[in-house]
């Protein structure tokens, strides 16, 4: 597997997978903000003090930091899909990267989805292997009190079974000692969190995995994999290349609420990768000729499964998979003023077609899917 990834690539291909998928880049939104007032920065130690953060919910914190700033925060009808990288154009690459995708106010289970989605596109693109995404939930509040609770009555009453350290760790968080134990292999009847969802937990985690089994996302159920920071929740993923993890993700609403005005869902994903340090040219950005709209959750899970077909073929195409207002779609596909627009609703998903609209004579056509991305090619 490589180990280095050049920045050149890294940030070509970040920003493909985010155009085909509907993410926007943080820098652009900066850009559209740049002359509006700024919020008083705030230091993190003080906002976070009531939150234990791993390291990439410190990366994370860090991005909240940075839309808190420019006043990016989403709205009650566009969710925010967004990513975001440390490296940028005519600077050199710095030798760890981070590349994150983020949804932030909308908490349907399309938003964790397509953050997995464009994750592992990322991951096959740049390592040059299938990865394979492995998922847990850790459920809601009450969720996850009930399965400390179950995990200290687990510890002791195998005290006398269990490693000395692990037992010793249970005392002080049981979480972190339930991932020493299960780093060890010391105990396969460990209690898995999804044995203790509430009903609205379980909802969400079955809708989840609904739409990875109907995008055709290949997925292994984790028992092992547990989010123990206080700033994660509910749905907790990684995406393995080579048997190694190369990206983490989870839920994260608890933290979002302290960088906006209000109280918003939001799920996020970060890859960690090692670059050779170059100083990075721009990448050259082909102009747009398609937006993809979509209307209905058939549609949507049609426009997942096709985003890699488009890329593929490098088809000039861009979508707002999580946004589910059509209006709202079709102010951000104006805004990119394309050629045309590729629109499907429910009828169009269930009948495997769209219709291709040319914006400047609204002449309309219907193609069917299944060969899409090389028709659309011959307008482009």
């Amino acid at each position: 597997m490589r180990e280095v990834i050049p920045g050149d690539e890294l940030l070509k291909k970040a920003h493909s997978v985010g155009q085909y998928y509907g993410f926007m880049p943080l820098s652009v939104l900066a850009a559209e903000t740049r002359g509006e007032k700024k919020t008083k920065q705030r230091p993190l130690p003080e906002m976070l003090s009531g939150l234990t953060l791993d390291p990439i919910a410190e990366t994370v914190a860090g991005f909240l930091k940075q839309c808190k700033t420019m006043n990016i925060a989403p709205s009650a009808k566009l969710p925010l899909f967004i990513w975001h990288t440390n490296i940028a154009p005519g600077r050199p690459a710095p030798k760890k990267a981070v590349v994150q995708f983020h949804a932030i106010g909308t908490d349907r289970a399309i938003a964790d989805a397509v953050v997995i989605r464009a994750l592992t596109a990322l991951s096959r693109d740049l390592y040059h292997e299938d990865p394979m995404v492995r998922v847990n939930s850790m459920g809601d509040k009450e969720t996850r009190a009930r399965y400390a609770r179950e995990l200290g009555n687990f510890f002791r009453k195998r005290a006398s079974l269990l490693p000395e350290d692990c037992v010793t760790c249970a005392k002080r968080d049981a979480l972190e000692a339930a991932e020493l134990v299960l780093k060890r292999e010391a105990a396969l009847d460990l209690p898995s969190p999804t044995d203790y969802l509430s009903d609205a937990s379980r909802k969400r985690f079955e809708d989840l995995l609904e739409y990875l089994e109907e995008t055709e996302t290949p997925y292994e159920l984790a028992r092992d994999l547990l989010a123990r920071g206080s700033a994660w929740h509910e749905t907790c993923f990684e995406i393995l290349a080579g048997e190694k993890r190369v990206a983490w993700g989870s839920r994260y609403g608890e933290l979002a609420r302290l960088f906006f005005p209000t109280a918003h869902p939001a799920v996020g994903g970060a890859l960690m990768i090692s670059t050779d340090g170059a100083k990075l040219s721009k990448p050259s950005v082909p102009r747009l000729r398609f937006s993809f709209v979509h209307i209905g959750d058939e549609a949507k899970r049609v426009s997942i499964r096709l985003a890699e077909e488009f890329r593929k073929a490098r088809v000039p195409l861009s979508q707002d998979i999580g946004v589910e207002s059509l209006t709202e779609q079709l102010h951000l596909a104006e805004r990119r003023n394309p050629s045309y627009l590729v629109i499907m609703g429910r009828k169009e998903a269930l009948e495997g077609s769209v219709i291709l609209r040319n914006r400047a004579t609204q002449d309309e056509s219907v193609l069917p899917i299944a060969g899409l991305a090389d028709r659309l090619k011959a307008f482009a």
